[in-house]
């Protein structure tokens, strides 16, 4: 039986631990003391992220955890594999809801609670596939940015303990609107950061998660369709479980307006076709290279009812990235920002960096909204209004976007 956690930490982590562990261990008793016996509400907490981020924290024992999630069957996963996991102590006031964060009935909750002690908001758009067309783009910029906007000044009613808001390694100079839509997220909530604690994070791909490409090999696989990945772009890469604790320390651990990263070298960023290479072996398979989509569509078909003897051929195809917004590289820190290694083993830390006033941050919405407004509106109209805010934005149109390919 294909074991994924091993596979993670055999062929693409190269850890056989996390590389959070000792982190993690030197504060326990910090954690524990701002975990225990708190109140907690984990936005997005069906997601792989948000999910792994719940298993990082319920070892410290808080007292209540509500968890919103739009996806109501990764919710239900969601507590079934906690109430199923041996090390795992599920509070006794635990509840889910499948609901949108930015809806009348989560302001009810969040009021009734009277606030939370700890709140964490995993809900995103985090795909670069999510910039196909003016419609997706003002879907992604109105959950990443405008939702979390009125999430922000719902919490000035009861400020938290600790507020925490996943980012990414792409808001670092980013050339896609997603990661401009993050890197605007992270001026947004360091906005607030004066009223009560806020902290971030941008981290590396997380191996295998839901919706990612390596995920999507499990179902190609499972429905003996071909693999496909590109050949020229590498990335960082963290396990889920390791995804979940870097969150946690920066939640718990960070000072207010602090962007927290893992220390990875540029000789731990991997091909997703190097990758790929590994998986099909470990399935007992042998790469059968295609040149093109249907070549391998059709070499499916014909060794379906073989692919039960060990050493088959299995049909791939690689090619270079020739889609919007991608990027041949990634990068945790910009010139300018007041980096710290030294204050963790594992992660580094943005002490201090060049953000953008509430005002100018108020002026960037409205601006959307107004753009929004219209039915005629463009995407390019939206590049342009990301680019006034970020002069560095490098956005290049290609007209083709990852919904052509497989």
């Amino acid at each position: 039986m294909f074991n994924l956690l091993q596979f993670i930490s055999t062929y693409v982590t190269h850890r056989p631990v996390s590389m959070f562990a000792a982190d993690i261990e030197a504060n326990r008793q910090k954690i524990k003391d701002e975990v225990k016996d708190k109140r907690i509400c984990v936005i997005g907490g069906a997601g792989s992220i948000g999910s792994s981020f719940i298993k990082a924290l319920l070892p410290f024992t808080p007292k209540q955890l509500i968890v919103v999630d739009l996806n109501e069957n990764g919710l239900a996963e969601l507590t079934r594999d906690l109430r199923s996991s041996a090390n795992i102590a599920v509070p006794e006031d635990y509840r889910t809801y499948t609901l949108d964060f930015a809806s009348p009935i989560f302001e009810r909750i969040f009021r009734e609670e009277q606030g939370f002690d700890i709140v964490a908001n995993f809900s995103a758009h985090k795909h670069v596939r999510s910039e196909r067309d003016k419609y997706s783009v003002q879907a992604l910029i109105e959950n990443n940015d405008i939702k979390a906007k009125k999430l922000m000044d719902l919490m000035m009613e009861y400020k938290p303990n600790h507020f925490f808001c996943v980012s990414t390694d792409k808001a670092a100079n980013p050339v896609n609107i997603m990661g401009a839509s993050k890197r605007i997220l992270e001026d947004l909530i360091m906005a607030y950061s004066a009223e009560y604690n806020v902290t971030t994070a941008r981290f590396a791909n997380v191996a295998f998660s839901n919706g990612s490409l390596p995920d999507g090999w499990m179902h190609r696989l499972q429905k003996r369709q071909p693999l496909a990945a590109p050949n020229d772009v590498k990335r960082y890469f963290v396990s889920p479980e390791e995804s979940g604790q870097i969150c946690l320390l920066a939640c718990i651990l960070g000072k207010s307006g602090e962007v927290f990263f893992p220390k990875l070298g540029e000789e731990q960023m991997l091909k997703f076709s190097d990758i790929c290479d590994d998986f099909i072996r470990e399935q007992g398979l042998q790469k059968h290279l295609c040149a093109t989509d249907e070549e391998a569509k059709q070499y499916a078909v014909s060794i379906n009812s073989q692919l039960s003897t060990l050493n088959s051929e299995y049909p791939v195809i690689y090619t270079g990235s020739n889609t919007t917004g991608e990027k041949a590289y990634e990068e945790f820190y910009v010139q300018g920002e007041k980096i710290n290694t030294t204050r963790f083993q594992s992660l580094g830390v943005v002490e201090q960096s060049q953000r953008h006033s509430m005002p100018e941050v108020n002026q960037l919405f409205e601006q959307f909204e107004t753009i929004f407004a219209r039915t005629d509106f463009t995407k390019a109209e939206v590049v342009e209004a990301i680019k006034s805010f970020i002069p560095t934005f490098e956005h290049e149109e290609k007209g083709k976007n990852l919904d052509s390919k497989m």
